[in-house]
Formats: structure tokens, C-alpha cells, sequence
């Protein structure tokens, strides 16, 4: 015993001392960790060899030991915590001397590398990382963040705090497409704080609402916090739901939980909208607040040079407004009626097997007692008779192939039950319909014959679809057939496009919006994960910023534009059409729609190649491509780093120690708010990458280990460090926004801004605990 601490005490405390020494020593982050791991394993090697180091051990030969395991507590859970008068032994520290010790952290040093480094089942995941910070640079670095600025506040600079709140709407924006708190509390502080204090701006809303604005990113996707946290999140909860299960007597977490141990990135994204969202919208109702008290600390700001057709209130509230909202509310109730719907003929080859029991009911006495416990009486009983019904019907039936004839009658089945309009189609004349509105209302006063012609296509469209177009017309067939209609709405959707370029804020944000809404919404529809979604992210963000440096050079990007709609239309034949050419029959439509995908993929390459080549030559892409590439070696040089600290703490029984003293509580809400303290305190001199590495594998076998929501704890965790990053005096935020703002600007200043900031966080983090389903509702709603 060293200073009456346990061996282990005194080892986890050496370790956090070398991990803040390294950190505050001035070496790079990534490397310090990796370090500290090294230092702290010589020293406890030293210190134990020398026998200084010891550690106290139950005493499992003991008779009141025995006792207790007899009495049927289960022996993982008979620690000096819960039963500190247990006899106890002295041990070693380190079983088996230092050498055993290193020679298994190096053997586990190399298995961890290759599973969650270079070849794992997380490494696709970890891929879009460094696609989501090229994706979020290149925004950055092409000066698009600027034109958002200066665009929102000529929208909202009129109204009270209104450049505060143009913030917040573009410090979201930015969230969702960086993902950086550092890059996106720099960039606003540089773009909007000395606009914000020339215009008489209290430098405390100022300062508070620019550092709140960038921390955004760590909540609202695609949120790097969360992509990692995710990776990490799977793997935790499938470990400790399964230990759950096998210390509840059950073989495994689906037979314990009724459905699998599962939760994946995208679901987290999913689930972190509505939070992300409510803390946006909590920051700018506070600023129009404070605005409206003191409107001498944040006036009204008009900008001379503001363009565009002067719109009237009523213009706006129908054209904007009531249009777009009747035209979406009508279609999802023509969906709901089955006049859009969709029109598919494909049939499985294979009966459907027959449905289980809600829960398995062939398991042991002690897994039922546990299943009864955790799921109720009601629902057992129901899983017995569903049981009971399924074997009276000669059990559970397998799927079985289809004979011709079960599978014409299907089809048949299927297009008697078929929509009249498809929903493809209809989806499709509503974006063009939307378009039409959208550009009579920015250009009142301009010839509505065009926009009028294409509204006439679009009724065409639709009454051909209904009337003309069956579920087994060929989509060949069917694409000859709106032709005419097409014509008409293009022509009509092309001179709406230009009127509504001439509008200075669909200009400047419709581009990054759709390519936002497109990242985010192949992911949340469950159309792809995140590595090719990033992928789409990245490419889109390099053709949108060679977009925009040629127009600054007086340039036209039609290549930039031809690209993208070949994209649009290589996605539009390969849904549409089969492109499987190595087929024994392939319609002559089918090898025409390949061949048109083949020159649109050739056409959209062309186009990306171009833009690289556009930022390239502008001196853009060189700086994007470094500044990829080091915030990407820094996180996996301190994954690397982390998983080396890690395993020094494990090879001398931290990690078990700090998981039975948790356990310890028996009191799961307990337990994670002890944990949420200390992140809490640890974002204070940790960045967000060492405490997802270091901190929650950890702990995250006790808190991803029992009833509470794993997509629930994982976004509080988030807005939780997100918190930290703004708490005064060790914000990290506050740090970032210091770095840049001018010498008028007082530590003092930031400080007293950033407070009712913090607030509002800790209100958000209250609210989540109240009430959790504003984290899971959207998941739910799309499981």
C-alpha cells in the first residue's frame, strides 16, 4: 500500500497524471497520449517489481466469500465496493511481473490495431470521417461560409439580435457540413464578429452566440462526434448487452431482449435531428429575446446593398408558404389513399416464413425469470400463446419456392393493389412543380406564360401516368410516353430555375441545402450508410466550390452543372431500369438505358476531374487536400495512441476496478449521472477525440449495459461534452473564438457571453433526461 491507496488507485492516478503532464507538455495531442501510455507503464512496472505497488483482492477462498456465492449472488458481482468486510489478500499489481504484462499489451496492442484501425468491421465507417472533413474544408476554404453570412444577415439583420440569429442559422449550417467545432467557431468568429461590433453589438451576445453557434457541430449531423462515438457505441452495447444476457441465464441479448443487440451510426444521426434542432432554435430565440429587452445591445440592421424584386407580405406568405406546404400536404394525402403509391410488380420467388413469438420461450428457468422481469408477465404469456398456436400449426414453416402459377397469382395481386399515379413520378413532377411556385413567387412581376406551360406539363404528367401507364408498362415505354409532358415542365422548371438564380438567398443557399439534404437524407432514408454518403458529400462539395470560383472569375460552369445532372440522371435510369447486361435476355431498353448510364458516369467523372482541376488551379484543393489530411492523421494517430493507454490500464485491472465501483451503486440512473459529471469535467482539459477513445471504453460497459436506450445515452454524451466545450474558465470553444477575435474583445467578454449559453445547454440536457423521446422519436418513426 503506497499513501493507504490501493496498488490500482495509485495507478490510475499515475496514468492521469502522465495524460495531463503529456497533454499540457506542449507536444502534439496525438502523440502525447501514446506517450503518456509508454511513461505510466514504466513507472507502475518499476514501482511494482519493486514491490512498492500491491493491490487488495477479494479472498475467494474465504468462507464468508463462499457464503455468499452460495446464497446465489453471482461471484462478478462480490466486490470489496458492495462487501468492504470481505477478508482480502495481497496480490501483484501486474500478474505474472512487467514482462508478462507488456508482452500481452503488445500482443493486444497489434489484435486492436487490426480491428479498429486498418481492418475491422469499423474501419468503412472511420472511412467517412476523412470525407466529412474534406467535405466540410473545401466548404470552408471556397469561401461559401462567407456568402451564407452576409446572405442571412440581409434576411434577418432587420429584425432585433437579427445578426445574431443569422449566426446561429448559418453556425447550423456549417454543423451540418463540417462537423468541426474548431473550424466553425474560428471561421464565424473571423467572418462575423468584427460585422457584429461595427454595428454597435454587445461584444458578450456577440462572443456567446458565435462560440455556442460553432459547438453545434458536435450534435447535429453529420457530426464527426457522433460517427466516432458510433463506432464505438455498436461494439460497446452488443459486448454488454450479450454479458447482460449470460448473467441473466439467457444463451444470448436477442433471447434476453426480443430483438438484437444492435445500434448503428446512421440510427444516431437519425436520432441527434430533433436535438441538434431545439438547441439551434433555443440559441436564437435567446438572442431575439435579449434583443428585444436591450435592442440598444443588438439593433436592427439594414443593408444598402440589398437586390432582388421587392416582394410583398402577401406574395410571400402564398407563393412561400401556403403553396409549397398545400402541394407537399396534398401528395402525402394522395399517398395516404393510395392514389400515389408505388407500382412495383417484382414478387419474391419464396413464400414468406411464418412469424415467431415475440420473445423465445424454450429457455431455462432462471432466463424466463429474468425475460418475466424485464418484459413483464403480459408480454411472456403473449409469447407463450403465440408459441402454442405456432406449434399446434405443425411448428414454424420455412420459406418455400413459388410455383409458376403462386407467383403470376402474386403478381397479379400485387397490380390489382397498385397505385393509380407511381410514386416516383409523382415525387418527381412535385419537385418541378415546387420549382414553378417557388420562381413565381421571387419574380412577381415576370411573364408567367413559361412557368404557366409548365405547370401544363406537370397536369400532363400526372393524368398520363394515371390514365396511360400501367404497373406493367415498361419503363421504356413509359418514358416515351411522358415525353410531351416532360418538355413542357422542363422548359417551363428551366426558365423558373434561371429567375430564381437571380435571387440572391436561394442562390446562396439552395446549393449547400440540397447538398446537405442529400448527405443527410441517403442516410436517414436508409438508402445507403455513412462511408458513401461522405463520399457523395465530399465530391459534392469539390464540384460546388469549382462552381463557385468561376464565377468569380467571370467563368461559366456549365461542365460543373452537366456533371451534376448527369449524376442526377445516372441515379434515375439505374432505379428505373435493369443494367444487369450479362443477363440471357435484356430488352433492347435495357441496353439503351446502359448505355446512357455509361455515358452519364463518364460525363460526372469528367466533371469532378474538371473541378479538382478548377480548385487546383486556384490554389483551393492543395490547402483542402493538407488540411484533410492532418485533421485525419491526428484522429487516428490518437485512436492509435488511446488504444495503447487504454491497454496499460487494463493490464493492471483499471479498467475492472473502475467498472465495479460503478456496478457498485446497483443504480443504473446513479451511475450515469456520475459518469456524465465526469466527461463533464474532462471536456474541460480533454479534447472530444481522447474522451471518446480513452474515457467511454471504459465506462461504457456499464452504461451501455443495462435498460437505458443506447441511442439515448450516446446523444446525451454528445450534448453533454458539447456543454463542456463552452463552460468557462476551459472551453475549448472559448479558447478557439479567443484565438481570433480582436484585442477590444476581453477574456471577460467571452467569459459573461458565453454564460446563458451554458444555460440553455444544461436546460437542452435537462430536457433530454425528461424527456428522451425527442432523441428516439425519429428513429422510431423510421425503423
Amino acid at each position: 500500500m503506497l499513501f493507504g491507496l490501493d496498488g490500482v488507485e495509485v495507478s490510475l492516478i499515475i496514468v492521469f497524471l502522465c495524460l495531463f503532464g503529456g497533454i499540457l507538455s506542449g507536444f502534439p495531442v496525438a502523440f502525447a497520449i501514446g506517450g503518456a501510455g509508454i511513461i505510466s507503464f514504466g513507472i507502475i512496472a518499476a514501482l511494482d517489481s519493486s514491490g512498492i505497488l500491491t493491490h487488495l483482492a477479494v479472498d475467494e477462498s474465504s468462507a464468508a466469500f463462499k457464503e455468499l456465492a452460495e446464497a446465489g449472488i453471482r461471484e462478478s458481482s462480490i466486490t470489496k465496493f458492495r462487501y468492504p468486510d470481505l477478508p482480502t489478500v495481497v496480490e501483484p499489481l501486474l500478474q505474472g511481473g512487467w514482462e508478462t504484462a507488456m508482452t500481452r499489451n503488445l500482443s493486444f496492442i497489434v489484435n486492436r490495431m487490426n480491428e479498429r484501425v486498418f481492418a475491422g468491421a469499423s474501419i468503412e465507417t472511420l472511412l467517412a470521417v476523412l470525407m466529412f472533413v474534406m467535405m466540410g474544408i473545401t466548404l470552408e476554404r471556397s469561401k461559401i461560409a462567407n456568402d451564407l453570412l452576409t446572405t442571412m444577415a440581409r434576411v434577418f439583420g432587420p429584425l432585433p439580435g437579427g445578426l445574431a440569429v443569422s449566426v446561429v442559422v448559418v453556425g447550423a449550417f456549417l454543423a451540418a457540413s463540417t462537423g468541426i467545432v474548431g473550424a466553425t467557431v474560428v471561421t464565424m468568429g473571423l467572418l462575423s464578429l468584427p460585422t457584429m461590433l461595427r454595428n454597435n453589438y454587445s461584444p458578450e451576445l456577440a462572443t456567446g452566440v458565435i462560440a455556442a453557434s460553432g459547438t453545434l457541430g458536435q450534435i447535429i449531423p453529420p457530426s464527426i462526434v457522433i460517427v466516432l462515438l458510433g463506432t464505438l457505441a455498436g461494439d460497446l452495447y452488443a459486448a454488454a448487452q450479450e454479458a447482460r444476457a449470460l448473467e441473466a441465464g439467457c444463451t444470448d441479448a436477442l433471447t434476453f431482449l426480443g430483438e438484437s443487440a444492435v445500434v448503428s451510426v446512421g440510427t444516431l444521426f437519425q436520432a441527434a435531428i430533433l436535438p441538434g434542432i431545439m438547441l439551434a432554435f433555443l440559441y436564437a430565440a435567446y438572442a431575439f429575446g435579449y434583443a428585444m429587452l436591450n435592442p440598444h445591445k443588438a439593433p436592427a440592421v439594414t443593408f444598402a446593398d440589398k437586390t432582388g424584386e421587392v416582394i410583398t407580405r402577401r406574395e410571400g406568405l402564398l407563393w412561400f408558404l401556403a403553396v409549397p406546404v398545400g402541394l407537399i400536404f396534398g401528395a402525402i394525402m394522395l399517398g395516404q389513399i393510395n392514389i400515389i403509391g408505388n407500382q412495383s410488380t417484382v414478387v419474391s420467388s419464396y413464400s414468406d416464413a411464418s412469424e415467431s413469438a415475440v420473445l423465445r420461450t424454450n429457455v431455462s428457468d432462471q432466463c424466463k425469470a429474468s425475460i418475466i422481469s424485464l418484459h413483464g408477465q403480459e408480454k411472456w404469456d403473449l409469447a407463450v400463446t403465440q408459441q402454442a398456436e405456432i406449434d399446434a400449426d405443425g411448428g414454424a414453416t420455412a420459406s418455400v419456392r413459388l410455383s409458376d402459377e403462386e407467383i403470376d397469382a402474386s403478381r397479379a395481386a400485387k397490380v390489382a393493389a397498385a397505385a393509380p399515379l407511381g410514386k416516383g413520378i409523382a415525387i418527381g413532377f412535385l419537385m418541378m412543380g415546387l420549382i414553378l411556385t417557388t420562381a413565381r413567387g421571387v419574380s412577381p412581376s415576370a411573364d408567367m406564360r413559361p412557368l404557366l406551360i409548365g405547370g401544363a406539363g406537370v397536369v400532363l404528367g400526372l393524368l398520363t401516368d394515371a390514365l396511360l401507364i400501367s404497373p406493367l408498362t415498361s419503363p421504356g415505354i413509359s418514358f416515351l410516353l411522358l415525353i410531351p409532358s416532360l418538355v413542357l415542365t422542363l422548359y417551363g422548371a428551366k426558365i423558373g430555375a434561371a429567375r430564381l438564380g437571380k435571387n440572391e438567398l436561394i442562390r446562396v443557399v439552395f446549393p449547400p441545402l440540397v447538398l446537405i439534404v442529400a448527405v443527410l437524407g441517403s442516410i436517414l432514408g436508409g438508402i445507403t450508410n455513412p462511408t458513401p454518403a461522405a463520399a457523395l458529400g465530399a465530391g459534392g462539395a469539390i464540384m460546388l466550390a469549382a462552381f463557385r470560383k468561376l464565377q468569380e472569375e467571370g467563368g461559366t460552369g456549365k461542365p460543373i452543372l452537366v456533371a451534376t445532372f448527369s449524376v442526377l440522371l445516372l441515379i434515375l435510369v439505374g432505379v428505373n431500369f435493369d443494367l444487369r447486361v450479362s443477363r440471357s435476355n435484356v430488352p433492347v431498353e435495357d441496353w439503351i438505358a446502359y448505355f446512357v448510364a455509361q455515358g452519364a458516369y463518364y460525363v460526372a467523372v469528367g466533371g469532378i476531374l474538371y473541378a479538382c482541376w478548377v480548385l487546383f488551379r486556384t490554389k483551393v484543393l492543395g490547402v483542402v487536400v493538407r488540411e484533410t489530411a492532418k485533421v485525419t492523421s491526428m484522429v487516428f494517430t490518437i485512436l492509435i495512441g488511446s488504444q495503447l493507454l487504454n491497454l496499460v490500464v487494463i493490464s493492471f485491472g483499471g479498467e475492472e476496478y473502475i467498472q465495479q465501483f460503478l456496478r457498485s451503486f446497483d443504480n443504473e440512473t446513479k451511475v450515469f449521472l456520475i459518469v456524465m459529471l465526469v466527461l463533464f469535467f474532462m471536456g474541460f482539459v480533454l479534447d472530444f477525440l481522447e474522451i471518446i477513445y480513452i474515457v467511454v471504453p471504459i465506462v461504457g460497459p456499464v452504461i451501455y449495459g443495462g435498460t437505458m436506450d443506447p441511442k439515448w445515452v450516446t446523444i446525451m454524451i454528445a450534448v453533454n461534452l458539447q456543454t463542456s466545450f463552452l463552460t468557462p474558465p476551459f472551453g475549448f470553444a472559448l479558447f478557439y473564438l479567443r484565438g481570433v477575435a480582436p484585442s477590444s474583445v476581453t477574456t471577460g467578454h467571452i467569459y459573461r457571453g458565453i454564460v446563458p449559453f451554458v444555460l440553455i445547454q444544461v436546460a437542452g440536457l435537462a430536457l433530454l433526461w425528461w424527456v428522451p423521446q425527442v432523441v428516439t422519436i425519429i428513429p422510431n418513426l423510421l425503423k
